[in-house]
């Protein structure tokens, strides 16, 4: 229908329509949104987002996950975003959320924390590392360099050592020269006491002297003019004020010790020197000095301590020798086959009879020896003797030395001779007192 302007309305009369004759364009609810414009303002200050030049007010609602309503739906475990602006928003949130698992660490805390995984571990892979050469360090004064002499540790610290071969030793000349030393040695008993005391400070003397050397073959620093000073003087205290001397003199050559490599003229290993030299120290100079206590009038009255001293020696000399042929005639049997091969069980049975023989026929005859103590002693010396030979080859081994001097034909060194009797004599001294022998 057309009005009286020209326009065309539809069939209710209140919608123009646009004609195809017509060039204009109207939009149709024009004037009620100008009428809504007349009445509001355009912007509205409350909603209004900031400039993004300016800082940041906090207010600006997050969205954030809920939980579905919908449990029937499938999808509901998957949350849909919403709006956190009120204080009521922020504490649903909250009790749907525990914050705590973003700190777990325990094997539970897994399962409820999806966004973690570990990934599996590739299989080794062996490649070829190509090291570098060691730098040289530089060289350190002389004065700061110490001279070690301990060696690298192994499963077995005895392998390699002892590889040197001596002469085979001539028992013909061993034989001659253990009959002039029985005889040397009688007739020095039969002298007295105080021939017997001069002798016992020099075989002491040589026998320090001797280890001390033998260390020093090794590339060791012992103290060897104050060990053998110490030696002899625990000897001598030792005849004079009985036991008490052992400690006395053991705390002055530690304490003098440790003085002498403090003014050594250039820097080396303390414990190898020390040690060295307190080591010889306890095994020639404290156990030899039992031999002092002996003979010493503090311990026996009447000179029977020179007795019992020699009644060791005999039942010493008794197991060597019969250890010696016995082993070399029926010896098949290693004692040890890593600290002295030439050792055999068949000589340590050969050397125990010979000793109990030697207990029950010779050491009786010897005033106040009885035929009991002999033989109970006897026994005694049949288990040390033995000890102390292999504790002598023990070192040896150690210090790659076939023996350890050569001062006696056919026996090596003196410290090789009487090696035995070092440990016999506390075991004859403390069984002495033992059984009450006057």
């Amino acid at each position: 229908m057309k009005s009286d302007d020209g326009s065309f309305f539809d069939d209710t009369g209140e919608t123009p329509v646009v004609s195809s004759t017509d060039s204009r364009v109207t939009i149709t609810g024009a004037e009620v949104a100008a009428e809504a414009v007349e009445e509001a303002p355009l912007i509205d200050e409350a909603t209004l987002l900031p400039h993004w030049t300016d800082a940041p007010t906090g207010q600006v609602p997050i969205v954030v996950a809920r939980e579905a309503a919908d449990s029937d739906d499938p999808w509901s475990a998957v949350p849909s975003p919403a709006w956190r602006e009120g204080e009521a928003d922020w504490v649903a949130y909250e009790e749907q959320f525990d914050v705590s698992i973003l700190a777990g660490e325990t094997k539970e805390d897994e399962d409820i924390r999806p966004w973690e995984f570990v990934e599996p571990e590739a299989p080794a892979v062996e490649e070829e590392i190509l090291e570098e050469p060691l730098r040289p360090e530089p060289p350190r004064p002389e004065a700061l360099r110490a001279h070690r002499t301990r060696r690298t540790v192994s499963e077995n610290p005895l392998a390699g050592r002892a590889v040197r071969q001596a002469a085979q030793k001539s028992v013909s000349r061993a034989t001659i020269t253990g009959i002039l030393l029985a005889a040397l040695v009688s007739a020095v008993f039969l002298a007295g006491n105080l021939p017997v005391v001069l002798m016992l400070l020099v075989v002491l003397g040589l026998a320090a002297a001797e280890a001390y050397a033998a260390f020093r073959t090794v590339g060791a620093h012992p103290a060897t003019l104050l060990g053998i000073v110490a030696v002899l003087t625990l000897g001598v205290a030792t005849y004079n004020k009985g036991q008490s001397a052992f400690g006395a003199v053991s705390v002055l050559l530690l304490i003098a010790g440790f003085v002498w490599y403090l003014s050594a003229p250039k820097k080396i290993d303390v414990l190898d020197g020390l040690g060295a030299t307190l080591f010889v120290y306890i095994w020639v100079g404290i156990l030899g000095s039992y031999s002092l206590l002996l003979v010493s009038p503090r311990s026996f009255a009447d000179r029977h301590g020179l007795a019992y001293l020699f009644g060791a020696i005999v039942l010493t000399v008794a197991n060597d020798t019969g250890a010696l042929f016995i082993g070399r005639w029926l010896g098949r049997h290693p004692l040890n086959k890593y600290l002295s091969p030439n050792k055999t069980i068949e000589g340590a049975i050969g050397g125990s009879v010979v000793t109990l023989l030697a207990g029950f026929v010779l050491v009786p005859m010897i005033s106040p020896w009885t035929t009991r103590a002999a033989l109970e002693i006897a026994v005694a010396l049949c288990v040390v003797i033995p000890l102390g030979d292999l504790f002598e080859s023990m070192v040896k081994r150690t210090l790659g030395v076939k023996d350890l001097g050569r001062l006696l034909p056919g026996h090596g060194g003196l410290l090789d001779r009487i090696d035995g009797l070092l440990f016999a004599l506390p075991t004859v001294f403390y069984l002495t007192h033992i059984l009450k022998l006057g």
